[in-house]
């Protein structure tokens, strides 16, 4: 019943994701405040499956939208959606594609496989005075596309071909991850960061250990600024001009006395 409950909820999450995201960019501005930072969640993801013969690591492009809300002190919760995100695992082995049941094509090529999350994380994040992160918790997923990818390129000719297989693969998937990063600009401008996440549930219905697993490389972009993170940045940049002119004073007064001392 549980399951069935968390199926319903992602399902209505996916439904109405597109316009989320574009009216979540378009509010940016107003979704940042004091205590809660909002922007874009973007990278590349290196993903494999256990449980398969093949280990190669299957790599994707991904884009999402995040949320920090402070909690306490230091303390923050990170969550958001990685709405575009790929995990699976390439160059599919015959044992590999045999128990896929997939089509063997007579060009050679590499066979892999592709499934389409959205992926949710729920993590504690603790945030150092040096600009450096932590972070742990649950991160959930929902299945909304899978296929088996054949690519095959002879003299020239390209070949890409798709054989849909969501039928094979549970929809929902949950793990934990845990991952660490650094605030540029003093903490005030992007976050850069990498993130590991080990799935405890079984990707296909028809054979167990089959459990995702992934390392994100990941770059954070705040989009808007509340009136703090503004006065923050202001702050600095005023701090900054001052060393400039102080550091202009201290070089004409140098080179003033050294006029003098040439007399």
């Amino acid at each position: 019943m549980k399951y069935k409950v968390l199926l319903v909820f992602f399902l209505f999450i996916s439904i109405s994701m597109q316009s989320q995201v574009l009216i979540a960019l378009l509010l940016g501005k107003s979704l940042n405040t004091g205590k809660i930072e909002f922007g874009l969640d973007g990278g590349v993801n290196y993903a494999t499956l256990g449980g398969m013969e093949s280990d190669s690591y299957y790599r994707k492009w991904n884009l999402g939208f995040y949320f920090d809300i402070k909690i306490k002190n230091q303390w923050y919760l990170n969550t958001g959606v990685l709405v575009k995100s790929e995990l699976g695992l390439d160059d599919l082995t015959e044992s590999d594609l045999e128990f896929l049941g997939a089509t063997i094509h007579d060009e050679e090529g590499e066979y892999s496989q592709s499934i389409s999350y959205f992926l949710v994380p729920a993590l504690a994040r603790y945030k150092f005075d040096n600009h450096m992160y932590a972070e742990l918790g649950p991160q959930f997923g929902l299945a909304h596309r899978a296929s088996i990818k054949f690519y095959s390129k002879i003299d020239d000719i390209e070949i890409n071909a798709q054989e849909n297989n969501l039928g094979m693969i549970n929809r929902f998937d949950m793990g934990i991850a845990a991952g660490a990063g650094y605030r540029l600009l003093k903490g005030l401008g992007w976050t850069i960061g990498a993130r590991y996440y080990y799935g405890f549930l079984d990707v296909y219905k028809d054979r167990s250990g089959t459990n995702n697993s992934a390392l994100f490389l990941k770059v954070n972009a705040p989009i808007g600024l509340s009136d703090e993170k503004k006065a923050q940045i202001k702050e600095m940049k005023n701090k900054r001009a001052e060393r400039k002119k102080q550091k202009k004073e201290l070089k004409k007064a140098e080179k003033e006395k050294n006029k003098i001392e040439n007399l």
